[in-house]
């Protein structure tokens, strides 16, 4: 938790706070008054910027100039990017086939170097790690997307700002990709809100973090997900490791995340991707349980791609 302070200090000169308030229509509709933590709006759309600015903003001149490595997605990727930006790091992303365009777009306009390799996040890694050289201090330094854990610190300070303004929540529902956000809503609400149920969703077409937890082995999945943001398909241990805080990890169809954007969209006035609007999903899912209940939902972020704004905007 003493990270998480800190990274709170680094960060507060660079990011404000985002907002997290409930609608009207949205609670009537869900049975419970629904706070919405908006990461959508963060100056990349996505929350993950938190981690990316903590790490750049702890290494040393030397180490920022020889350059940061990542393998990401997308929201990942624009976080490492646009730290690196500000702190005039180089900056190379790796993503895997066929990644979210605008995402790649997003990256190249932050002014990082994006390579294309590889099926999967992993596959992806594997290559990132040859391009650095990890642990050599005259190279530039590999950027895992879950295993740092300057990058859980950053992202915790969402949950700092969260509970200062909600401090009665009964639950938080965050999506898992990496688990980096879940990992650090168990660190934060066990400090500062135990009382809260952290409660991790991931969507039953990618559900190896989920597996993993369940089982309490590594566990590799197939990757079928249109949500790219929950589009993993091997856990990351760090996160794993403290996520064994978690109250609940449960499962939603692709489908049910849809109908959840739509919801957030027409209720909320917000623009989430797939990975933002799942936690939504699963409240919904569990509507009786939480019923007059005040629960927190992480928007983690607004990074649509073209295909799912299609869907919520069909044309006539």
């Amino acid at each position: 938790m003493t990270d998480v302070l800190r990274a709170a200090r680094q960060i507060a000169p660079h990011l404000p706070p985002t907002p997290s308030w409930s609608y009207p229509v949205l609670d009537a509709r869900l049975g419970a008054e629904t706070i919405v933590k908006h990461e959508n709006v963060q100056p990349t759309g996505a929350f993950k910027v938190r981690g990316g600015i903590n790490l750049l903003a702890g290494l040393p001149a030397d180490r920022r100039a020889a350059g940061v490595v990542t393998y990401s997605t997308g929201n990942h990727a624009q976080s490492i990017a646009y730290a690196a930006r500000m702190f005039g790091a180089p900056c190379t992303v790796v993503m895997p086939e066929n990644p979210n365009p605008a995402k790649v777009a997003a990256v190249r306009a932050l002014g990082a170097t994006v390579e294309i390799k590889g099926g999967t996040v992993g596959e992806a890694g594997e290559y990132a790690a040859q391009l650095a050289a990890h642990g050599d201090e005259e190279g530039p330094r590999l950027v895992s997307p879950a295993e740092d854990p300057e990058i859980i610190a950053g992202v915790g300070t969402l949950y700092l700002e969260l509970f200062a303004r909600h401090p009665e929540l009964d639950a938080v529902f965050v999506p898992v990709g990496s688990g980096t956000g879940a990992a650090a809503a168990c660190l934060v609400a066990a400090a500062v809100a135990p009382r809260c149920r952290v409660i991790a969703v991931q969507s039953e077409l990618a559900p190896a973090a989920y597996e993993t937890w369940r089982t309490g082995e590594p566990v590799r999945r197939p990757v079928r997900t249109a949500a790219d943001g929950l589009a993993t398909g091997a856990p990351f241990a760090l996160p794993q490791r403290i996520m064994r805080g978690l109250h609940d990890f449960m499962l939603v169809g692709d489908d049910d995340i849809y109908r959840a954007q739509r919801l957030l969209l027409a209720e909320g006035h917000t623009l989430a991707e797939m990975a933002g609007a799942a936690p939504l999903a699963a409240l919904a899912a569990r509507r009786e349980e939480f019923a007059g209940a005040r629960v927190a939902v992480i928007c983690t972020g607004g990074n649509a791609a073209p295909a799912e704004l299609a869907r919520l905007l069909p044309e006539d």
